[in-house]
């Protein structure tokens, strides 16, 4: 067994590409407009594990229903942060803050949704950035 994909729902599609796609530099997969008539829009970092955005015309409440935050690696929590607030007028809702027990710094920024999304920067040489 294996974790595919989380799906969320979106409000601005071309906002929501552009943050993750060019702010956090994050793949696009796939897409395509399902039975419901949503556009279903993936993207992915270096693993194969998927977001899943859903965006219709509809007003819908867009509340993350228990969803804390997503969380994606990034090479300088520094720059990665100030070009999400610059380009992409996200809000910094967790400053950076160094966690020594497992060797990486964290910060916490606004999506174009609203959803809050955990920056995690790996500050040893191996690769595990679980915490």
């Amino acid at each position: 067994m294996d974790v595919l994909h989380t799906a969320v729902w979106i409000d601005d599609i071309d906002a929501t590409t552009d943050f993750y796609c060019d702010g956090l530099g994050l793949e696009h997969t796939r897409d395509f407009v399902g039975d419901d008539g949503a556009t279903n829009y993936y993207v992915r970092g270096e693993s194969e594990t998927e977001i899943q955005f859903k965006y219709d015309d509809t007003d819908r409440d867009l509340e993350p229903s228990g969803i804390a935050h997503v969380a994606i690696a990034v090479e300088d929590i520094d720059d990665t942060l100030e070009t999400l607030v610059d380009e992409h007028g996200s809000e910094i809702v967790g400053e950076p803050t160094e966690i020594e027990r497992s060797n990486i710094r964290i910060a916490f920024a606004t999506d174009p949704s609203g959803y809050i999304v955990e920056l995690v920067e790996d500050l040893s040489d191996d690769t595990d950035q679980s915490h």
